[in-house]
């Protein structure tokens, strides 16, 4: 029986968290600086593998799309990615205006400076082997070169690179990701803060979800408008992938359901077919959504500015990281960590954190992306009974 019992991620990540929590405020110091170290060892690996892994699912992803050429490609991916911003930045809008009276910047920032928590025994360096926007232009290059030649070898090869770096990622890093939450959680317990901490979290989770509820409300009302029919039932007939989504943590896994719902709205099959699995990979409204206001939140913990020009260009760029995440549990935040970094300049701690936070949360931005996925299918199939 225990051998068949597997937890999957979120379970191992509150576990994680529960155990930092509950430890941190007896463990003696040596003991935490081991985590300490471990998790100063696995951030410089994951820094490491970023830009692998803007290369080999991005590059990947604009070949497979480029040859898919046609007018309802087009479409498909203007709609999607105008989907995914603008849940990025209604979150933008509705954390400033909500979030600076939920954070006690006075009570919690020092709780995220390296100055506060413990150092490691020792420290490796594992320097990239590029930056995050070489990694991103040379995606770009190499996806859009394969599109237009005819040969297949560097296809194939990206391909297989691909393969590799969704290998490193479901083998190695997400395993390690809850050990890597629990060191932070006993360092942070230590410091003090932590009650603090749970309580914004949980009031931050709150605002979150509400925001999912309203992406979906607005996508339906204009897949109603566009279509004239009831946006309710629209909404209601997807409810089974919905809740498919919230067991599976994969756009991917869920896409039959998501195809099934689609169809059940009257959407013409060939649009269904060609939309739903395309947009499994390129539309990511709640996972913008969330990581947006979660990345909001803990730069007010940390007391940095939020610098409106910074978020415009990370809610721009984050859409276009995050296409064809890796199809495992946390993908679209592991895609993310680049941007965060290279534009908002977050530390470990803000990673970890960022981590904890977007997983914990993972189910909701999932289902509300495959729900989204069938109300741009309606409204492609209407731009296309018009033709």
């Amino acid at each position: 029986m225990l051998k068949k019992l597997k937890l999957g991620l979120l379970p191992k990540v509150l576990i994680a968290i529960a155990l930092g929590i509950l430890l941190g405020n007896w463990m003696p110091h040596w003991g935490i600086r081991i985590f300490v170290t471990f998790n100063d060892i696995f951030s410089q690996l994951l820094g490491f593998l970023v830009p692998l892994i803007i290369l080999g699912m991005v590059a990947p992803a604009i070949g497979d799309m480029g040859k898919k050429a046609g007018k309802m490609l087009l479409i498909t991916v203007v709609l999607a990615y105008a989907a995914t911003l603008f849940a990025g930045f209604m979150s933008y809008g509705t954390a400033m205006l909500t979030f600076p009276h939920v954070v006690d910047i006075n009570q919690i920032s020092h709780s995220l400076t390296d100055e506060n928590n413990l150092t490691p025994y020792f420290s490796m360096s594992i320097p990239p082997l590029m930056s995050v926007m070489t990694a991103l232009m040379l995606s770009f290059l190499l996806g859009l070169g394969i599109s237009k030649i005819k040969g297949n070898s560097l296809k194939n090869m990206l391909d297989e690179f691909k393969s590799i770096i969704s290998m490193a990622i479901e083998k190695v890093i997400i395993p390690l990701l809850p050990l890597h939450i629990f060191g932070i959680f006993l360092n942070i317990t230590q410091s003090g803060q932590i009650a603090s901490m749970l309580s914004l979290f949980i009031k931050i989770i709150g605002i979150i979800f509400a925001l999912h509820v309203l992406v979906l409300l607005i996508q339906y009302t204009i897949a109603g408008i566009v279509t004239k029919r009831n946006p309710f039932k629209l909404l209601y007939t997807m409810m089974p992938a919905y809740f498919t989504a919230l067991g599976t943590q994969s756009s991917a896994a869920t896409i039959p359901v998501t195809l099934k719902q689609t169809l059940s709205n009257k959407v013409n099959p060939d649009v269904a077919d060609f939309v739903i699995p395309l947009c499994a990979t390129i539309h990511l409204s709640g996972s913008t959504l969330k990581i947006v206001a979660c990345a909001i939140a803990l730069m007010l913990m940390h007391g940095d500015a939020v610098v409106a020009s910074d978020m415009i260009y990370f809610i721009c760029m984050l859409g276009v990281v995050m296409v064809a995440a890796p199809g495992v549990p946390g993908g679209a935040i592991m895609a993310s960590i680049s941007v965060l970094q290279s534009i908002l300049g977050f530390n470990e701690p803000q990673i970890a954190l960022m981590i904890a936070l977007y997983i914990t949360m993972d189910n909701f931005g999932t289902a509300c992306n495959v729900t989204g996925d069938g109300a741009l299918a309606l409204i492609i199939d209407k731009i296309y009974k018009k033709r």
